[in-house]
């Protein structure tokens, strides 16, 4: 189909597991298909290498950041060194009630995904 991409079987999304596919971080969150865009809005990470937590949340390889994969807004600013800033965390927080990482719709297809 036009703009879709192909994530790839859908046997090798399991639940916990995110992949980076075009523009898009594309992951299972307890069995719940997601895309969203691939680059933290902290420092550009590629989400596509983060992972899930016990919440559900996309969290950022780099930093820590947390997003609610639903709606693309950052629930937990970046963690380590950068949580001790004053305002940061409620800043990026607040970006991304504005701006949220842009959000993708996944489809399988005779066991085949494809985001777009």
């Amino acid at each position: 189909m036009g703009d879709e991409v192909r994530v790839g079987p859908a046997s090798e999304l399991p639940p916990g597991r995110v992949v980076g596919v075009g523009h898009y971080a594309v992951g299972n969150a307890s069995g719940t298909l997601f895309a969203v865009g691939r680059r933290c809005r902290h420092l550009r990470a590629d989400l596509g290498g983060g992972s899930i937590d016990e919440d559900d949340c996309l969290v950022c390889p780099w930093h820590g950041a947390k997003y609610d994969v639903s709606s693309g807004r950052m629930v937990r600013g970046p963690q380590g060194v950068f949580a001790k800033v004053p305002g940061l965390d409620a800043t990026y927080k607040l970006l991304t009630r504005v701006l949220p990482l842009r959000r993708g719709t996944v489809a399988e297809r005779e066991g085949t995904l494809y985001v777009r």
